[in-house]
């Protein structure tokens, strides 16, 4: 694999975890490079703020983001147990985040700069094993798909652009 393709293929993987980490604790947070295109903005809400619905749990974002994405993908009856697998290690590497990230919100007042820059290594260092984790899981799902699959998987992805605050502009 070229230096390339790994790159892409890094940028392409860390758009799937990326919402997962979002939902951990907001360190990581990415906001679309090309969002979609919305209707009009819905009238005001009649009720008042404070019987507002309550924002969903960090469990229901994710497993909402894995239903999109299965959707996305036109995930088949045949393909399921490699998204099964895929989709449990998004899971898992959203569950893991969270607890490292609250461990460092927790400790955060009293860390000295030394213990900072050990605890977002720390993140930074689970962030690359939980990729490596994905990447495994999604060659494999990917390889079981169809080429009219695989394309609008490549398509997906591509839509996603580049992970925000990993590939900046030079000015």
């Amino acid at each position: 694999m070229t230096i390339k393709s790994t790159s892409r293929t890094a940028a392409v993987l860390a758009s799937l975890l990326m919402p997962a980490m979002a939902l951990s604790g907001g360190a990581f947070a990415q906001t679309p490079a090309n969002p979609a295109p919305t209707s009009p903005a819905p009238a005001a809400p009649t009720q008042p703020k404070a019987q507002a619905a309550k924002p969903a749990s960090r469990a229901d974002r994710i497993e909402k983001h894995i239903a999109d994405m299965h959707a996305q993908l036109h995930i088949t009856p045949a393909q399921q147990a490699e998204w099964d697998q895929f989709a449990q290690v998004m899971r898992e590497n959203a569950s893991g985040m969270s607890d490292t990230m609250e461990k460092r919100r927790t400790g955060f007042g009293s860390m000295n700069a030394a213990d900072n820059m050990e605890s977002y290594a720390q993140i930074a260092e689970q962030h690359a094993q939980n990729m490596q984790k994905l990447a495994t899981t999604f060659k494999v799902l990917y390889g079981s798909m169809s080429d009219e699959q695989k394309k609008n998987a490549d398509m997906v992805f591509r839509s996603r652009g580049p992970v925000q605050g990993h590939a900046r502009k030079q000015q």
